[in-house]
């Protein structure tokens, strides 16, 4: 099955009123144009009038009008509250269709983020505690299983380090400012695995 990650709907305010007033004028006609958002045509009513409201109290504003600042600034967080409850809406209509729901984000003229999935490594070395010494982990290859592993100077002569049952060892008295390689590989009842890729670590 394929997993669909979530995607979110993003809108950042411009800091300036005509600005802010394009981009709100912009989401309400993208969402008037979709049929999907049929249920949100009273919001998008509202968020006109908004707009509307915004548009004289900023050309009121820029007359200096004693206190006309303060009624814009006013105006403006009105808009943006309905600007987050729709950007709210939008999001749940996308929700309830995963699969399209970047297009319909897009169609509200909302910006898109889309989670990243990060993969764990399967094999990492990292310098340990004191100096010269490196911890070395690696994915379980299975429920019994024990692990071989080897490090090496220049990836073409391996010294074998000692087995365990662990995917984790830590390797002591490894030379400061070198550049080590690491490797390992499980064995199960299945027999010895291939060597993993390698992991290099300049110790400290």
């Amino acid at each position: 099955m394929t997993k669909i990650h979530r995607t979110l709907a993003v809108f950042t305010l411009s800091p300036k009123v005509p600005a802010l007033i394009t981009q709100c004028q912009s989401v309400a006609e993208g969402v008037a144009a979709n049929p999907v958002f049929a249920s949100l045509a009273a919001q998008v009513t509202a968020i006109n009038a908004a707009i509307a409201a915004l548009v004289a109290a900023e050309a009121t504003a820029n007359t200096k009008v004693k206190g006309a600042a303060q009624a814009r600034d006013q105006k403006r967080a009105d808009l943006v509250t309905l600007m987050h409850q729709l950007k709210a809406d939008v999001q749940k209509v996308a929700d309830a269709d995963p699969t399209n729901a970047e297009a319909i984000i897009l169609s509200a003229r909302f910006a898109v983020r889309k989670p990243t999935s990060r993969t764990k490594a399967t094999f990492v070395a990292r310098r340990g505690a004191v100096s010269g010494a490196a911890t070395l982990v690696a994915k379980a290859a299975a429920s019994r299983a024990s692990y071989e592993w080897q490090y090496s100077t220049d990836q073409k002569t391996w010294t074998n380090m000692p087995t365990t049952l662990a995917a984790k060892t830590t390797v002591l008295g490894l030379t400061p400012a070198t550049t080590y390689s690491f490797r390992y590989r499980a064995v199960t009842k299945a027999g010895e695995g291939d060597w993993s890729g390698i992991v290099t670590l300049v110790m400290s």
